[in-house]
């Protein structure tokens, strides 16, 4: 499990083609890796990843053909938001996020107002629904709180500070961005479904 609240950015090294899918090997950035040993997990633009080796600067993971398949890509030379697996000890600045992403949308406005950036995103239909206002949204591993809702479409907020701490301040319209909405909506429908009596 994951906080949304994003420890360092680093970068895609190498982005390996295998029979399963790639092997990337990621940079990363100011984030400490002292701690981290082959079998941790470590969310790269939200998506959880297992570390199969790691130095003090480096660190490699594989990404299934299933994750490409419902993520944005892992362009060598791309910056990815990075955080560590959450402790138990740890403050839960965010909200609880998996890194199980649940698709890719779209950017449609990134507009400046005064300090801050208007982000305005397309959900896929499948995934929009659980998208609702005030609520909790996961942005390539970004803990965001949604403004508004319009059908897929919905917008964000973002501070100066998320702007300085995470790649999404190199956001413009048409970029794709990881997706994963809270976990609590869709306990929330599988419950109904129990009483709708499906």
């Amino acid at each position: 499990m994951f906080t949304g609240i994003i420890t360092a950015v680093g970068k895609i090294a190498r982005a390996d083609q295998t029979q399963g899918g790639l092997r990337l090997r990621v940079d990363a950035g100011g984030m400490p890796l002292d701690d981290i040993a082959v079998g941790d997990s470590i969310a790269v633009d939200g998506v959880c990843l297992t570390v199969v080796a790691c130095n003090a600067v480096t660190f490699d993971a594989d990404v299934s053909r299933e994750t490409l398949s419902c993520t944005a890509g892992f362009n060598p030379g791309a910056s990815v938001n990075l955080e560590k697996a959450l402790r138990l000890s740890d403050r839960l600045g965010g909200h609880l996020v998996s890194g199980h992403v649940d698709g890719v949308g779209e950017v449609q406005r990134f507009d400046a107002v005064g300090d801050n950036r208007l982000l305005a995103l397309a959900a896929p239909p499948a995934i929009a629904k659980y998208i609702a206002r005030k609520g909790s949204v996961t942005v390539s591993g970004v803990s965001l709180t949604v403004n508004t809702v319009d059908g897929t479409g919905f917008t964000i907020n973002l501070i100066p500070h998320t702007l300085q701490a995470t790649n999404l301040s190199q956001l413009a319209p048409g970029a794709k961005v990881n997706l994963e909405v809270d976990v609590l909506a869709r306990y929330a429908e599988r419950l109904r479904q129990f009483d709708d009596g499906d």
